[in-house]
């Protein structure tokens, strides 16, 4: 009987896992580019006294309207945004480049390409004329996009440097280490990592918040 407890028990918990995602991973895939406009700033005023920097902005402006949706508009064509990015990111070099893929690579995502994004992504964090930063950022996006499928063990490995104190995607890599660890079944490791983001003052709130609730339910008594 003990066993058909334990099997109930972790259908349930695989079920709250497939809930989790079905109300959140939607939107933390899709923030894959307003997390880029967030780091576009750095990127921009690092690289603004180079002789280029008028002509490489205004050629990634230039793509960058294609999915700036315009008021009243039809929706963005994402596959159409991402191939103007692709072209772009040819003419660009330094930060520029990084940001157009980078770009390129979250709408490749939201337009289920999902395999593309993951080259893209793996491209760019291998890439040694991008900035750490978004190196970082790229291995956190192409590790987001393999979390429920891919090799757990290699995606563990990936995401260790980005867990060490004072990354800047030290929060949403401690995340994506919990829901590795639900996979693998060690749900204490899970319930840990969860409990140490939930009282994180430094993290943000979604995530505080997602943490709090997962924290609490794979600490529960089995």
């Amino acid at each position: 009987m003990s066993d058909i407890f334990r099997e109930v028990d972790e259908d349930i918990r695989r079920d709250k896992l497939v809930s989790f995602w079905q109300r959140y991973g939607g939107a933390v895939v899709a923030s894959a580019v307003l997390i880029v406009v967030g780091t576009a700033g750095y990127v921009g005023w690092k690289h603004w006294r180079t002789g280029q920097m008028e002509e490489r902005t205004a050629v990634l402006s230039t793509a960058l309207s294609k999915i700036r949706p315009e008021q009243n508009a039809a929706p963005v064509d994402t596959k159409a945004g991402a191939d103007a990015l692709a072209q772009a990111a040819q003419q660009l070099g330094g930060g520029h480049a990084t940001i157009a893929r980078l770009y390129e690579a979250g709408l490749r995502a939201r337009d289920g390409q999902r395999d593309q994004a993951i080259a893209l992504y793996d491209s760019l964090a291998g890439d040694s004329e991008a900035t750490p930063l978004l190196r970082d950022l790229a291995l956190l996006m192409s590790i987001q996009l393999q979390v429920d499928t891919g090799d757990i063990a290699a995606l563990q490995g990936r995401l260790a440097p980005l867990l060490a104190t004072g990354n800047a995607w030290r929060a949403s890599a401690a995340e994506l280490a919990g829901l590795l660890a639900i996979r693998s079944g060690d749900n204490a490791r899970a319930a840990e990592l969860f409990r140490g983001l939930a009282e994180d003052a430094d993290a943000p709130q979604g995530v505080r918040a997602r943490a709090t609730e997962l924290a609490a339910f794979y600490a529960a008594p089995k």
